[in-house]
């Protein structure tokens, strides 16, 4: 059977300097040949596994994880399963259907043999993707099962609730055994594999519900018996190091877990209500967290000038936006491209969400008057090149932030406006002065969050004719140099959700941000200095050609990204 680099060759997908270098490195490391081809992005997962299942004459099995049975994946225990990646994906009769991405391995196919005689089986193989293979496995673990099983078990402990409530010695001896442990180690699993940004743990009438927020919208994911919510809330602030007997006061805590290999993070808020102490939990993860300008969104013009911006050796560049619009990922992004071995890199966060290496990141702490302002006088002194401040929230931190940008930093900050434009009227009534903005102030960009659709369901459509009318009119409305890059199609055509097993039948997977960057200029400089009104301003930006944040979102649904209600929906809560 000729190897899959060969085939690659033949075929003129790759070239044979490429190749031999290839085949060197897969030699010294004793990888597969899949794994170093897919790591290095140079042939998509689909058409290198068609070219092996050619190769093999092996049947490749597209598979979705709510097509498998509980009692079919017992067959092959999740252990064997892992080490060989092969997995039971249907049983007729007699015969066990089996997905393997290396088939042609001759241990796992001697493990496949031995345990289809174990079950007094045949089989017949198929060839998967990695990714359907660890989308199977996941299935191992699901959410109702582990937790059922799990409460089958602490069933027991609980009997010495009776009709007095737990003190906090025997509160604590329960939560730190098996059983809850597992409840609670079971939900954070399903958060980080679901994508889930939030996990709340809440107690209603008569169950403890439990619901994920998942692209921004939250959802129910379980309900528990009410009786173990003590002990499920205690199990949280034992991780976090909080009081497991303070209940009447909120307490914020963190703390880290990690899963096949990857930490993650998870702020915990905890919070007192009529029936009960309700627990909120951000899943931080860094796959998600930690983003390039593409995958935020950013392109074209908005990209351009946040390079030039992020080029300069001082200035201010603000991050505007209501809580949750993703403006701290964008500060990170930005820290990233500067972080480098010959700079120094202070921030200011208030909590320190992602830890970034290299970077000098430190936690306000306002209980004992560690905040903004006072961790800036602070930080000037430590030999920044960059600084970053979470927030400009007060006349202070304004003050000492434009100060910073003043005497040759470059100050990264977030601020609250509705839009990029607010940028200036809300520096002026936090207290800086107008003569000050135009030296400091390199750029404002503002944005919102917006979902994309499945890109496996997403369907084509001719849109309504108001709807048709209000894209055109969007169209229109943006500036000449920006417009002359946009390709308008004759036919006008957007994509509207459909909904499939890969997006849970949802129609969206993932956000992407939604942008307007407004930039300091000679022009921009004098409208300050003279009249700062709102419509001064708006003037000034589109003579420099910005976008608003409905006109990116226009082009994102031109682009076949995000459907036009994720749009009209943002650019109405503006």
């Amino acid at each position: 059977m000729p190897g899959l680099i060969e085939t690659l060759v033949k075929k003129g997908i790759l070239e044979k300097e490429k190749a031999t270098s290839l085949e060197s490195e897969i030699k010294s490391s004793g990888r597969k040949e899949e794994e170093v081809i897919l790591e290095k992005g140079l042939v998509p997962e689909h058409l290198l596994f068609s070219l092996k299942s050619e190769n093999l004459k092996l049947p490749l099995r597209e598979v979705y994880a709510e097509d498998i049975s509980l009692k079919i994946l017992e067959i092959i225990p999740e252990e064997s399963a892992r080490y060989y990646q092969m997995i039971p994906i249907g049983r007729k009769d007699n015969l066990l259907e089996v997905g393997m991405v290396y088939p042609e391995d001759l241990k796992a196919q001697e493990a496949l043999k031995f345990l289809a005689r174990q079950a007094n089986l045949s089989y017949q193989v198929f060839l998967i993707t990695p990714t359907i293979f660890n989308n199977l496995l996941r299935q191992y673990r699901t959410l109702r099962k582990e937790v059922t099983k799990a409460l089958e078990e602490l069933e027991t402990e609980l009997k010495i609730e009776k009709a007095r409530p737990l003190v906090a010695a025997e509160l604590e001896r329960l939560v730190e055994e098996a059983p809850i442990s597992k409840v609670v180690a079971v939900i954070l699993r399903q958060a980080v594999e679901g994508r889930a940004s939030d996990i709340h743990i809440e107690p209603i009438k008569d169950r403890l519900k439990v619901r994920f927020r998942v692209d921004g919208i939250l959802s129910p994911a379980i309900y528990l018996p009410l009786k173990i919510h003590p002990a499920v809330i205690a199990r949280v602030k034992i991780l976090a190091n909080l009081k497991i007997d303070e209940t009447r006061v909120p307490q914020d805590g963190r703390f880290s877990t990690k899963f096949d290999d990857k930490e993650i993070d998870y702020r915990v808020s905890t919070f007192p209500t009529t029936k009960g102490e309700k627990t909120a939990i951000r899943v931080l993860d860094p796959a998600t967290g930690l983003l390039n300008f593409d995958q935020l969104g950013l392109t074209g013009r908005n990209f351009e000038e946040i390079e030039k911006a992020i080029e300069k050796p001082y200035g201010m560049i603000l991050a505007t936006g209501p809580t949750g619009c993703g403006k701290t990922t964008t500060l990170y992004a930005i820290l990233r491209t500067l972080n480098e071995e010959g700079v120094n890199i202070v921030t200011l966060e208030d909590p320190v969400e992602y830890y970034i290496e290299g970077v000098n990141q430190s936690q306000m702490k306002p209980e004992i008057g560690y905040e903004f302002a006072s961790g800036l006088r602070s930080v000037v002194r430590q030999d920044p090149d960059i600084i970053m401040v979470g927030e400009i929230r007060d006349e202070e931190t304004a003050a000492l932030a434009t100060h910073a940008a003043l005497t040759g930093h470059i100050v990264l900050s977030t601020l609250h406006t509705t839009n990029a434009l607010g940028t200036i009227p809300r520096l002026v009534d936090l207290g800086v002065k107008a003569y000050l903005i135009p030296p400091t102030l390199s750029l404002a960009l503002a944005q919102r969050l917006i979902r994309k659709l499945c890109p496996e369901c997403k369907k084509k459509l001719k849109p309504k004719l108001e709807i048709r009318d209000l894209i055109l009119r969007e169209i229109e409305a943006i500036p000449e140099a920006v417009r002359v890059r946009v390709e308008i199609p004759k036919t006008l055509e957007i994509y509207q959700p459909a909904g499939c097993k890969k997006c849970n039948f949802k129609g969206y997977s993932g956000r992407i941000g939604v942008f307007e960057v407004l930039v300091m200029t000679p022009h921009l400089a004098e409208v300050i200095l003279k009249e700062p009104s709102p419509a001064k301003i708006f003037e000034e930006a589109k003579r420099q050609g910005m976008i608003t944040m409905k006109q990116d979102g226009i082009l994102k649904v031109l682009g076949g990204v995000t459907s036009i209600e994720e749009v009209l929906q943002v650019a109405e809560e503006k």
